[in-house]
């Protein structure tokens, strides 16, 4: 087929489609089979029946096409669920067995424990900062758009935020942070970096992280939000721990959210040195509980459903991406499980028109008010995607021709 020929026959959005080409790892599915189970029931079990608004907002919520937030859209795998499972029995205990979880993670990651602290997510982790580094007067430097609960965190407790603008090809411009850090030097909290950034996808290399951290003041802290450095694959990438463990101010903040399918469970770190560790933890509630102590660990764990979920993320990008363009959208190349199309148009209204066929997508990123963030979800959600923006472009260029 001429790839400029995108129709329905390539996006059915039907169940059929949810086991197509991909070969998933046999535990992903089950933690699908289990997911679609749980999208059928429409009364939650046990105590009296929901009120029937309730219930009518539930059932809306799982009849969407979730390609919003950036989540797993298989869950947790098979042996992440049999670990959270288990863990139920400590439900009603304080002081039970966490599976070593903190030592776990640090093993993972080559660090010591001292250099670890758990979150309930990395959006724990980076209240947790600006709690540690900011006050009155104080700034966080950082680029616009990027990940705003930092921002709108720092203005919530009285501190500024200096936002510098996304370069033409939606790069992150070093040189420029450096310059406005070292200009606000008495007055900078923290510098915040998320790479790959959200929500455009695009990463920092290597160089870019270690120019920055040479040129700015030693003593002014870094935030490296690397969300989703899991499903980088851009060779100039580099993480970032290794300044932790050489003592410079870095801190790098994880989530079990994205490739582990545990958004819900709440579980996160920040990997620093052991001083700012301490520093850190008079501001953190370690409220983590039981399932997502033990789902973590078996998460980290089960490589087999991990390289299942980065193939599926890359084969549904790309293709959907390729088939955006086809359609005459270009998107910008995503090292992540989200992309962004510029669709030339405010996203809002279009935003509505895809909820209005029960498919969920990203919010406002202002300035980029014409470009649309698409979470990569299953392939049956990507089709009803590709279903939905065919039909509502159409609407749209049609509508725009009469004008």
């Amino acid at each position: 087929m001429n790839r400029n020929d995108v129709s329905r026959r390539n996006f059915v959005g039907g169940a059929a489609a949810a086991l197509g080409t991909l070969a998933i790892a046999p535990e992903v599915l089950a933690a699908r089979e289990l997911h679609a189970a749980q999208r059928g029931i429409r009364r939650i079990p046990g105590g009296p029946p929901m009120l029937r608004a309730l219930q009518s907002r539930v059932d809306e919520y799982d009849a969407l096409a979730h390609l919003s937030s950036n989540e797993n859209p298989f869950g947790p795998s098979q042996k992440t669920l049999e670990a959270m499972t288990y863990a139920f029995k400590y439900s009603m205990r304080y002081g039970y067995p966490d599976n070593d979880v903190q030592q776990r993670i640090a093993d993972a990651h080559g660090v010591d424990r001292e250099h670890l602290l758990l979150g309930a997510g990395s959006g724990e982790i980076l209240e947790v900062v600006g709690l540690t580094y900011l006050g009155h007067g104080k700034k966080v430097i950082g680029v616009e758009p990027s990940y705003g609960s930092v921002y709108s965190h720092a203005t919530g407790i009285d501190a500024d935020n200096v936002l510098l603008p996304l370069e033409p090809d939606h790069r992150q411009n070093v040189q420029r942070m450096v310059d406005a850090t070292n200009r606000n030097y008495r007055d900078v909290g923290f510098v915040y970096v998320c790479n790959p950034n959200n929500p455009t996808g695009v990463t920092m290399t290597a160089a870019e992280i270690e120019y920055l951290l040479d040129n700015i003041p030693e003593d002014v802290p870094v935030l490296i939000d690397e969300a989703y450095h899991h499903f980088v694959e851009d060779p100039e990438y580099e993480e970032s721990i290794k300044y932790a463990l050489e003592g410079r101010k870095v801190i790098i903040a994880r989530t079990f959210s994205k490739l582990y399918g545990m958004a819900a469970m709440r579980i996160g770190f920040a990997i620093a040195p052991a001083d700012m560790i301490q520093e850190m933890r008079a501001y953190s509630t370690g409220s983590v509980n039981a399932l997502a102590r033990w789902g973590a660990v078996a998460g980290m764990q089960d490589t087999q459903a991990q390289k299942a979920i980065l193939d599926h993320n890359r084969k549904w990008r790309e293709q959907t991406i390729a088939d955006l363009a086809g359609l005459g959208y270009e998107s910008i190349p995503s090292q992540t499980n989200f992309f962004m199309v510029n669709l030339r148009q405010p996203v809002a209204p279009i935003r509505q028109a895809f909820r209005e066929r029960k498919v969920a997508v990203g919010r406002d990123f202002p300035p980029m008010l014409d470009h649309l963030r698409v979470s990569i979800g299953t392939e049956e959600e990507m089709g009803r995607f590709m279903n939905a923006f065919e039909d509502i472009l159409k609407t749209s260029v049609m509508s725009s021709q009469r004008g």
